[in-house]
């Protein structure tokens, strides 16, 4: 019998990360209902630097993932093939200067397709490291997988599904 598969779910906004940022100190962690989660210290003008990647490249890259309907806009939603285990993110990607600057991220999906969502912008190449939404903090990849992995199990990927 397989294993079942992780499930992430997140609501987040995809930066990547620049030699700027570093680990806050262990004091400056974040609760919420999944855990207690340390946090990145995220220098203001670090927000302004785009990622490597242009952003045609990127519509481009999610344009070649199957199921996956990606807007010239920067637009996007992928959803999970029609058995098994159902799953969407919703996504919109922004740009500056011709590169994508970040990307919002909300939904649920098994952690080896995030890792092909990652790709499309750039990653591994890239560091990234995510902001969650709602509470506004950053967190580091390795913390941010961990989290995402929280929210699935608890399963909160469910709530993250367009009504």
């Amino acid at each position: 019998m397989a294993a079942p598969q992780e499930l992430y779910a997140f609501d987040i906004t995809l930066h990547g990360r620049g030699p700027g940022v570093a680990e806050a100190p262990p004091h400056d962690s974040h609760a919420d209902p999944w855990g207690r989660w340390p946090m990145l210290a995220v220098p203001r003008d670090q927000l302004a630097v785009p990622m490597a990647i242009g952003f045609d490249e990127v519509i481009e890259r999610l344009s070649r993932l199957e199921r996956m309907y990606a807007e010239p806009d920067g637009s996007f939603v992928w959803t999970s093939p029609g058995q098994g285990l159902w799953w969407q993110v919703d996504g919109n990607a922004f740009d500056k200067d011709g590169r994508v600057l970040l990307a919002d991220l909300k939904g649920s999906c098994p952690a080896s397709d995030f890792d092909r969502l990652l790709v499309a912008f750039g990653w591994p190449e890239q560091p990234m490291m995510m902001q969650l939404v709602r509470p506004a903090v950053f967190l580091d990849e390795a913390t941010f997988r961990r989290h995402a992995c929280r929210r699935g199990i608890a399963g909160d990927g469910q709530t993250l599904r367009p009504g």
